[in-house]
């Protein structure tokens, strides 16, 4: 298949799961005709036709419950919400239904059920549709927390999300639809809870998050340039949290950053940096750092959104005050 976006290779996940089990369909606004917001579920109509790709209303809590009543009788909904800051209004069926349906039924009831749904910022469309809400979910028990920053990662997580039987929220990043990587011919699974090390080295960890990632490895190649050298984790999933491959890291750099698009206070980077000062504080040459969002509504202005944004010029400062 060679390199293809990260809007498409969605789109092959959702194709593939679909052709392969009769039992999983899409829901969501616009997403049949249409494409959806973010054009992601384009052309799935025309092989699954209308019962299969099914548009709904402007109702965020009414699709969610929609999907749990149908994985509750044995179907496997995908439930596309164009952006993240909507999932707050389904935060009583995610939260008090979705999250805890399988406990409270003492494991009989599989509750296989995928949002996917966008956060981020980058695109100018203010403080309602840039959020970066990652870490709301990571504090529900009973909730899968997925957040690939590549078409690879993406594709694999995807599709194991679908298969699951506990629910998934799926978060892509708007940013990273157009960008590009490889996706193999033959069919394949990301686990979750498996850390991918997209960048080795020895002088600091830096654990980013979605389209962190990408900021991230371009700062690796300038710093490497005057000989410091960073080793890049992306979690790929927030929930399970794979810990153990972080800590590892700092035992080899003695060094930490957490770079994430969240704001700084409650972000996922203060869970990360809680379990390497539990388990590795013996090995650290330097604070644990933290690179977000300040405490404030995303602006509307593109230089003042950027102004928010943590960049490559903050990011490389990050990193040499740490090796100091």
């Amino acid at each position: 298949m060679g390199n293809i976006s990260y809007r498409n290779a969605i789109n092959e996940a959702l194709r593939e799961e679909m052709a392969r089990d009769e039992r999983v369909f899409v829901l969501g606004e616009d997403i049949s005709r249409y494409g959806g917001t973010h054009r992601v579920t384009g052309g799935l109509i025309d092989i699954f036709g209308e019962d299969r790709v099914r548009d709904t209303p402007i109702s965020e809590n009414t699709m969610v419950g929609t999907a749990l009543g149908a994985a509750l009788t044995g179907m496997r909904p995908i439930v596309e919400i164009s952006y993240i800051d909507f999932t707050l209004l389904a935060f009583d069926q995610i939260v008090n239904q979705v999250a805890k349906f399988k406990y409270m039924t003492g494991g009989q009831a599989n509750l296989p059920l995928v949002i996917r749904t966008q956060g981020g910022m980058g695109a100018g469309n203010a403080a309602q549709h840039s959020q970066s809400l990652e870490s709301l979910f990571v504090h529900i028990p009973g909730l899968i927390v997925v957040m690939p920053s590549t078409p690879y990662d993406a594709k694999g997580l995807l599709k194991t999300a679908i298969r699951a039987d506990s629910p998934v929220v799926f978060i892509e990043h708007k940013r990273l639809y157009t960008t590009k990587g490889f996706i193999p011919e033959r069919e394949y699974l990301l686990p979750f809870g498996q850390a991918d090390i997209k960048r080795e080295g020895r002088d600091v960890t830096v654990v980013a998050t979605s389209a962190m990632v990408r900021v991230v490895l371009d700062v690796a190649d300038e710093l490497s340039k005057k000989d410091i050298h960073v080793e890049i984790i992306d979690p790929r999933t927030l929930v399970p949290l794979d810990v153990e491959t972080i800590i590892n890291s700092v035992k080899k750099t003695n060094r930490l950053l957490i770079v994430h698009e969240s704001c700084v206070r409650g972000g996922v980077g203060s869970e990360i940096a809680a379990e390497v000062q539990k388990r590795a504080f013996d090995y650290l040459d330097a604070p644990v750092q933290r690179l977000g969002l300040p405490n404030v509504p995303i602006p509307y202005a593109e230089s003042l959104e950027k102004l928010v944004l943590p960049d490559k010029t903050r990011i490389v400062e990050t990193i040499i005050d740490i090796i100091k």
